[in-house]
């Protein structure tokens, strides 16, 4: 699985500003309904519920918040860098800026399952999260990511 499959450029906001956890999880909202033709009041309610069992925030000032929802025909992705992290609950208490939300169809258990693994072993090297937070814009931190989600050759 490619991340660069998962999120497109236009799914890719470099400098968002946002007070806290619900205002970044509201501008996800309003992103991937204007990429997803999903309405963003849907988005955000899937998004608040997941985070409602259980913080999304991995660590290493990122989350990867996801949902499953009815209308999707596909895996989708948006990233977000923040301007200011944000407190987000996260596992090491450290506030989070970079932000990739993940969004599955209902019926998509086990892709779901893989993308969120694949996408939260990508964004755990420390090397990448450094380069995504200097990148210059959105076709540099797609190319990032893009990259670096290829399998290495064995």
């Amino acid at each position: 699985m490619n991340i660069g499959d998962l999120v497109e450029r236009a799914a890719i906001a470099p400098r968002v500003t946002a007070q806290g956890k619900r205002q970044a999880l509201a501008v996800i909202a309003e992103i991937a309904a204007r990429n997803f033709g999903l309405k963003p009041g849907d988005l955000l309610d899937a998004l608040l519920d997941r985070e409602a069992a259980g913080s999304t925030g991995v660590g290493y000032g990122v989350a990867v918040p996801h949902a499953r929802l009815a209308g999707l025909t596909q895996l989708r992705g948006v990233f977000v860098r923040l301007a200011e992290p944000v407190p987000f609950d996260a596992v090491d208490d450290r506030p989070v800026d970079l932000i990739f939300a993940l969004f599955a169809p209902e019926g998509a258990h086990g892709e779901h399952l893989r993308a969120l693994a694949r996408v939260s072993r990508v964004l755990r090297q420390a090397d990448l999260r450094e380069q995504l937070r200097k990148a210059s814009g959105a076709d540099a931190i797609l190319a990032l990511l893009v990259k670096e989600a290829r399998p290495s050759a064995a």
